[in-house]
């Protein structure tokens, strides 16, 4: 599996870093490449650096994905060599994803025609009206169409490999590289992008912290809010207030998402039988689960693992 970042000047080392990060050294010792292609050897970052690399832009025409992430300003067309290079990556087959502004690159190139997609909340306005004929959601994190992913801004690109990575190598592997990298393994594409999230400092932070991370190992439970404040030693209105603020949204909510993404990695991992999946994750019965896939995935159980057969 070979993968391709296409990288430009003026580039964000952030957005650059991101699918590096996720697709670092033990996805490399798996007998995987990444490489960082751009149309020169050397140029310029955000913030004043300056980046070489030795591939240039040409070499991504091997690729398996390619990554575009980010681009400068949305009222600055993606350069024409980039494009080329989009196309030519749909026209063989290869995944295509655009992380942040990197969706309007793609939306250019014709690869999001017919399908829907997102990019940073801020710019989600300019992206729906220049280009009609994407069904955009301006409130998820990132969206995957199978050949094509897009992801909103930032901190989303990472959820956005992360779920790509979950695709080659397994939800097991993936969540061990999001806690390796610290960031929360459960967020899934249809969570808002918007979530007031403070950081984890007060006790009490901590001890919700704890205890959804001890419901997650445990989904199949269905505890009573009243029996969680009562252990976290807080009321439930006060409970369920740091459920909020942590997850975007009510326990249950949460809780179906962890059940969701338990269910995903069993299926990668070759379980059988949609009815006994859904009791090893928690929903009643297998027509539960796929109500839980179409409504946060947007395809049933058996498309969506069709969907991670990396070609």
């Amino acid at each position: 599996m070979r993968l391709a970042v296409l990288a430009y000047e003026g580039i964000s080392p952030f957005m650059l870093s991101t699918p590096l990060a996720v697709f670092g050294e033990p996805f490399i010792a798996s007998e995987h490449q990444i490489d960082v292609c751009s149309s020169v050897s050397r140029f310029a970052a955000s913030g004043g650096l300056t980046i070489e690399t030795s591939r240039p832009l040409e070499a991504a025409r091997d690729a398996d994905i390619l990554i575009l992430p980010g681009w400068r300003n949305v009222d600055e067309p993606v350069s024409a060599d980039i494009m080329d290079e989009l196309r030519a990556a749909q026209m063989r087959g290869a995944i295509v994803v655009g992380l942040c502004l990197g969706a309007f690159g793609l939306a250019e190139a014709g690869l999001l025609d017919g399908r829907r997609a997102t990019t940073h909340w801020a710019r989600a306005g300019t992206f729906a009206e220049r280009y009609p004929k994407v069904t955009v959601d301006a409130g998820a994190l990132f969206i995957d169409e199978g050949q094509v992913l897009t992801s909103a801004g930032i901190a989303s690109g990472l959820d956005c490999c992360l779920h790509l990575l979950a695709r080659i190598s397994g939800i097991g592997e993936a969540n061990r590289v999001a806690r390796h990298l610290v960031v929360a393994p459960q967020r899934m594409g249809g969570q808002p992008q918007l979530i007031d999230r403070p950081a984890i400092g007060a006790s009490a932070d901590r001890r919700v912290t704890e205890m959804l991370e001890a419901l997650r190992t445990n989904p199949f439970s269905t505890p009573a809010l009243d029996d969680l404040a009562e252990r976290a030693g807080m009321s439930r209105r006060t409970l369920t207030r740091h459920i909020r603020s942590r997850t975007g949204g009510s326990l249950g909510e949460w809780l179906k998402r962890a059940r969701l993404a338990r269910a995903q990695e069993l299926l990668v991992a070759g379980a059988r039988g949609l009815d006994d999946v859904a009791v090893r994750c928690g929903f009643p019965d297998s027509h539960a689960l796929r109500s839980a896939f179409r409504a946060e995935l947007g395809v049933t159980p058996t498309r969506w693992l069709a969907r991670q057969r990396v070609p």
